[in-house]
């Protein structure tokens, strides 16, 4: 049966605050082709993160096998590299401490439980980075401010850009996001990590309000949405603004 490839995110507006969750499943050329995101009112980005994870694999029929995009090492690890030596230790972390989110880590244990699935680690927030991380991340980030469900069965438009995307060196300027470096080997199939994509690095000057911009365009890898609502197509000029990328007109003076 042919592999299904999908991206799932969490994100949270505060960790802990306003919190939501999102995964995508692409069709042919890896387009976005069904799509679901939700609230979950207050909660930490770790619970974010394995939330979207448990959605994603109930979504998907068992028997097919699956390579799943993450930024979050938390959660990839927790239901790989980890979970076998809390399962030894009763449930304890190597410090003796309880497993956080062991309900969580407990049911997705189950969901994987005879699955074919290859976890991928991608980094997050990159000007070229993963179209499908992307798209759950903006997913999963507009759950969080505007507590509603969303999604390709609500016949919902693609999600906005983020708010708090393509930071200096690849980071988050909003909620807190888990994990940093590379995954290692996984318990469940097989864990890898993508290409080293470049951390957008382009000069920073402080907008209207404090907020950052760039005074650079760049080309579009990918087709987008700007903050005016108009969209952007690949190849196109864009540069940085207070919400993400977009028209170089819309960019503050």
């Amino acid at each position: 049966m042919e592999r299904v490839v999908a991206a799932c995110d969490g994100a949270s507006k505060g960790n802990p605050g306003p919190a939501g969750w999102a995964w995508v499943i692409a069709g042919a050329e890896e387009i976005p082709d069904r799509w679901e995101s939700g609230p979950l009112g207050t909660a930490t980005n770790n619970v974010a993160e394995l939330t979207a994870l448990e959605r994603l694999l109930t979504a998907v029929d068992p028997s097919v096998p699956m390579e799943i995009r993450m930024d979050s090492q938390y959660a990839m690890k927790a239901v790989t590299t980890w979970l076998p030596g809390w399962k030894r230790k009763g449930w304890k972390t190597a410090a003796g401490k309880p497993v956080a989110n062991q309900e969580l880590v407990e049911r997705i244990d189950a969901l994987l439980d005879g699955r074919s699935v290859e976890f991928r680690y991608v980094p997050a927030h990159q000007v070229d980075g993963d179209r499908l991380n992307d798209f759950a991340d903006r997913a999963a980030s507009h759950a969080a401010l505007v507590q509603k469900p969303a999604g390709s069965e609500y016949d919902s438009p693609e999600p906005p850009p983020a708010p708090d995307v393509a930071t200096s060196g690849g980071g988050r300027s909003g909620g807190g996001r888990s994990g940093g470096g590379r995954s290692g080997g996984a318990a469940r199939g097989r864990s890898s990590s993508g290409p080293a994509l470049q951390p957008t690095a382009s000069p920073r000057q402080r907008g209207s309000g404090g907020s950052r911009t760039s005074s650079r365009t760049i080309k579009a890898k990918f087709p987008g949405r700007c903050v005016c609502g108009r969209s952007y197509a690949a190849g196109e000029s864009i540069a940085k603004n207070a919400q993400g990328w977009g028209h170089p007109e819309c960019r503050p003076a």
